[in-house]
């Protein structure tokens, strides 16, 4: 059983992007998604409680959806991407993080610690 965290931080403006929302789904035995939990990112550009701590999630195919265009729009930014999927397989390793490194013509992502 695994934990999932993250966070974004605007490389454009060299600072976390506050107040982007964040959804993170799992994909079901029919290929479709279900939303497992909701939040917006805070000041440090976190999510802390995005899952509560005692959550574990299984083993399987996780997407976090995070809608952008809404944050861009507040500083007046024109953007390429109005949200960013990124799509990863969950293992039984523990902790999972997965920042976002975002501008408004391109992003980044790894796997963190």
């Amino acid at each position: 059983m695994s934990t999932i965290s993250t966070h974004i931080l605007d490389t454009a403006r060299g600072m976390p992007a506050r107040g982007v929302r964040v959804t993170l789904q799992s994909s079901t035995a029919e290929h479709k998604w279900e939303d497992i939990a909701m939040g917006s990112t805070n000041a440090d550009g976190r999510v802390p409680d995005l899952l509560p701590t005692d959550m574990n999630l299984a083993e399987g195919i996780y997407r976090i959806r995070f809608d952008v265009s809404a944050y861009f729009s507040e500083h007046k930014t024109q953007s390429f991407y109005p949200y960013i999927e990124v799509v990863f397989e969950l293992g039984n390793e523990g902790h999972y993080h997965v920042p976002l490194l975002l501008s408004p013509w391109g992003f980044s992502t790894y796997r963190g610690s």
